[in-house]
């Protein structure tokens, strides 16, 4: 597959399976190339449509046709959350998905030239710049693995016909021709009056769409310029750095950087409300812009970029395993015997329970000469405020034995021992 130049061979093809014409096409003619890779189907179930039971059932006998596994997974669409019904869908199909990849596993999606010229039209409609109107890539990062759609240049008609010559079966969501969904509008009413025009409207479309792409991928080169000469770190950006930029090139640079941590893009006006209220606040204000996915806090001369909702405190209580989860948007603690250094083994095999900051919390840090307050420690360091308060601290009885992945105290330190890491945490300092 020519998309393995760009990402490698895959560990496993995961189908983003609904059932329908194209995802039906595609996992057929990918079974039929005897790839030798292993292949996953997955239907995510929105709950939405009184038949969605028999489509899953249909899904899966297909798989079992294939002689390929199957997952099918039942989402809770947030129809209240203000994005509508479309995004709502899309936003819980995906999170399920993510959840299902391995590393180096592949989620192959069919979106095909239609679908493509569709997304230009509705991302022009929404007033998006160089990357919305690029539409849909053809390979990307996604979780562990990658996001790839092999069928971008392939059209609609060429499934229908790959499909009926093979007479393979396929099903049909109703709702695909609900015109009060903005694409089904697209799709119906509009299209087909323009390739009246322009028979050719979709390969046209395609062709600016890659225009747009390659005048992305020029922005997103000078983002990673701008981003590189402030520090390199997405989530942390310099103030005083962000204001020697032009205004246009601190816009490109906070999209780019909420791209790279998986973030939301904000819409124009939230961003100029981060550019004219939280850059020049005073420097001990803690202005704080927030929208559906992400967040921004400034705190001295850092601009935070953060998921938009932390948990209010790490998940407490006695830890069992090798891996903790803390929350929504505080990360993962690990935990990794044998390495060259952390806490004793000891320590670890007795048990230890993750707790938060209740006041009054001292320890004698590795390194320091003195017994320090935590609370002291954490100003001096530069330790955010909203993270002050959300940090988990590992206990072994009553004694303070670390803090995070930050500190361990110095009598519970051992070479070799057991390393603290702790992954997608929020930036600190």
């Amino acid at each position: 597959m020519e998309l393995e130049k760009h990402a490698g061979r895959p560990s496993r093809y995961v189908i983003a399976f609904s059932g329908g014409l194209d995802s039906t096409a595609l996992a057929h003619a990918l079974v039929a190339s005897s790839p030798g890779i292993p292949i996953v189907a997955v239907h995510i179930d929105h709950g939405l449509h009184d038949e969605s039971a028999r489509w899953s059932s249909h899904c899966e006998a297909f798989a079992r046709e294939l002689g390929i596994e199957y997952r099918s997974r039942v989402v809770t669409v947030q129809l209240e959350s203000g994005k509508g019904p479309e995004a709502s869908a899309r936003e819980a199909r995906y999170t399920a998905l993510h959840a299902e990849l391995q590393h180096g596993d592949w989620l192959l999606s069919a979106h095909h030239r239609e679908d493509q010229a569709e997304t230009l039209l509705l991302n022009l409609v929404r007033g998006s710049g160089p990357a919305g109107i690029a539409g849909i890539g053809a390979i990307r990062r996604f979780g562990p693995g990658w996001l790839a759609r092999p069928l971008l240049n392939t059209d609609r008609a060429s499934l229908r016909d790959y499909v009926a010559e093979r007479e393979v079966r396929w099903i049909e969501d109703p709702s695909n021709i609900d015109r009060r969904f903005d694409r089904n509008f697209l799709r119906h009413d509009i299209l087909p009056r323009l390739k009246s025009r322009w028979p050719d409207i979709a390969a046209r479309l395609h062709r600016s769409a890659a225009h747009a792409g390659e005048a992305a991928s020029l922005m997103a080169d000078l983002a990673e310029i701008d981003l590189d000469a402030l520090g390199g770190v997405a989530e942390h950006l310099p103030i005083d750095g962000l204001l020697e930029l032009t205004p246009g090139r601190q816009r490109n640079l906070l999209r780019h950087a909420l791209r790279l941590l998986g973030l939301s893009t904000p819409t124009a006006l939230q961003l100029e409300r981060i550019l004219k209220e939280v850059l020049p606040a005073r420097e001990d204000a803690q202005p704080h812009v927030t929208w559906p996915g992400a967040s921004v806090r400034r705190y001295r001369n850092g601009l935070y970029l953060l998921p938009e909702v932390l948990a209010d405190a790490p998940l407490c209580g006695p830890i069992s395993g090798h891996e903790v989860p803390l929350g929504a948007g505080l990360g993962v603690l690990h935990f990794e015997p044998g390495a060259s250094g952390g806490l004793s083994n000891g320590l670890f095999e007795r048990g230890l329970r993750l707790d938060v900051r209740q006041g009054g919390e001292e320890f004698k840090p590795k390194g320091h000469a003195h017994t320090r307050k935590l609370k002291k420690l954490l100003q001096d360091e530069g330790v955010v405020p909203w993270m002050r308060e959300r940090l988990p601290l590992l206990y072994s009885g009553a004694q303070l034995v670390a803090v995070g992945d930050l500190w361990i105290a110095s009598d519970a330190f051992s070479e070799p021992g057991v390393a603290i890491r702790w992954s997608e945490r929020p930036a600190l300092h």
